[in-house]
């Protein structure tokens, strides 16, 4: 029972975010060795819009975008849209769990408008740039894609400029305090919080374990386990997530607004974890993610960071923020399957010059297998030192205004 007891409150409560960042680095190499595909969201959001078109009549078989992401299939037959399912599933229980569900709306009409284009543009600059945050550092970057780095210090550059443009005063939303004209009934408001409590926990343990037993009928009796195993991984990233309230937008945003380069430094040293792993999937025989580094992952970067910071949250925090009833990233998700469309609707037209005439740099092909991999982490402690240093510097500022207003 104590055994019980101790289990149900480890899942009640948030989780740390360090151990959990690391933990997610660790199931990316997994899900990489045993799939055989990578860990990434928009790339299916992307055919998400490409069957909406569909839908209403739009002939895509001729869009060169939707040639590469491969629309065969639905959600409920691709890896990537079953291990998205379980995810889903993860972020649900995790928030009923946690008793963290509450229909929350945007307090201002500016909330709703910087969740949709702040989506739309994050959306447009991932698929432009192949791959959001996490296809750059839980997949591109442990793969050794050049694309990734390109993508990675750009969108540190967009992220500043969405810091930039937001604390402009047109942005600050005004929200007015009132003042309650009675009290409250503490007792049987205690005693309906416990239920509703109990009621979440069963619900969201129920969403779990049928995530699980489907996962299992995948296996065992569809014999799908590529399916089901990419269910099982979507559960678990999800929940990871949700629990330990992990946003890569907040990560570089707050070296920006607050200083804080605790998340960054984690998600850094979940890179360095999952490269070793990855590098040993490779030797074995599977092959990376390898995308064109050209100027489409510098402008999809900076267009990415921008946008995450204005929508408030990218392709994973708006994940578990809307399952805890947030609609404002509700809007922020439907923006990215928008951007991510509009993506595809003039890739034909721009993917030369920006993209597919550009090389395709897959680090250990150029600097040998063991070279790549210190070139790598070279690489990956240069960032390290980059989070270091913009904490050092947002420190440094605060403190100066500090001692220009004694």
């Amino acid at each position: 029972m104590n055994f019980l007891e101790d289990v149900k409150k480890y899942l009640v409560s948030f989780w740390q975010p360090v151990p959990a960042v690391i933990a997610l680095g660790v199931l990316s190499v997994y899900y990489f060795g045993i799939t055989g595909t990578y860990w990434a969201v928009t790339g299916e959001f992307t055919r998400w819009g490409g069957h909406a078109l569909q839908l209403f009549g739009v002939d895509i078989s001729e869009w060169g975008y939707f040639k590469i992401m491969h629309m065969d299939g639905n959600i409920f037959t691709r890896v990537d849209g079953v291990m998205i399912i379980g995810m889903f599933a993860g972020v649900m229980a995790a928030a009923l769990w946690g008793n963290n569900v509450k229909w929350r709306i945007p307090a201002s009409k500016i909330r709703i408008y910087q969740a949709l284009i702040g989506g739309i543009i994050a959306g447009f600059g991932a698929r432009l740039g192949m791959g959001c945050n996490l296809a750059s550092l839980f997949t591109g970057i442990p793969q050794f894609s050049a694309h990734a780095w390109f993508f990675t210090f750009a969108m540190i550059v967009g992220v500043y400029l969405g810091v930039k443009v937001t604390q402009l005063p047109f942005f600050q939303s005004k929200v007015k305090l009132q003042k309650l004209s009675c009290g409250i009934d503490v007792q049987s408001d205690k005693s309906r919080d416990e239920g509703k409590v109990k009621r979440f926990f069963t619900f969201g343990t129920f969403i779990f374990l049928a995530m699980v037993l489907w996962a299992m009928y995948l296996i065992f009796i569809a014999n799908s386990q590529k399916l089901g195993a990419a269910m099982l991984f979507g559960g678990a990233f999800g929940l990871i997530i949700a629990k330990a309230q992990i946003c890569f937008t907040s990560a570089f945003r707050d070296l920006f607004t607050t200083g804080r380069s605790q998340m960054a430094r984690a998600i850094v040293i979940g890179m360095v974890v999952s490269s070793i792993g990855v590098f040993s999937y490779i030797l074995l025989g599977t092959p990376p993610k390898i995308m064109w580094a050209g100027p489409n992952a510098i402008i999809g970067g900076v267009l990415f960071g921008f946008g995450i910071v204005v929508a408030g949250a990218c392709e994973c925090g708006w994940m578990y923020r809307a399952a805890e009833g947030q609609t404002h990233f509700w809007i922020v998700g439907i923006g990215n399957v928008i951007g991510a469309t509009l993506l595809a609707f003039v890739w034909d037209d721009i993917s030369v010059p920006l993209a597919t005439s550009w090389p395709k740099i897959n680090l250990l092909e150029s600097f040998g297998n063991y070279g790549g991999l210190f070139f790598n982490y070279l690489l990956l402690f240069l960032l390290f030192l980059l989070v270091l240093k913009l904490e050092k510097n947002y420190l440094k500022k605060l403190k100066g205004n500090t001692n220009y207003g004694k």
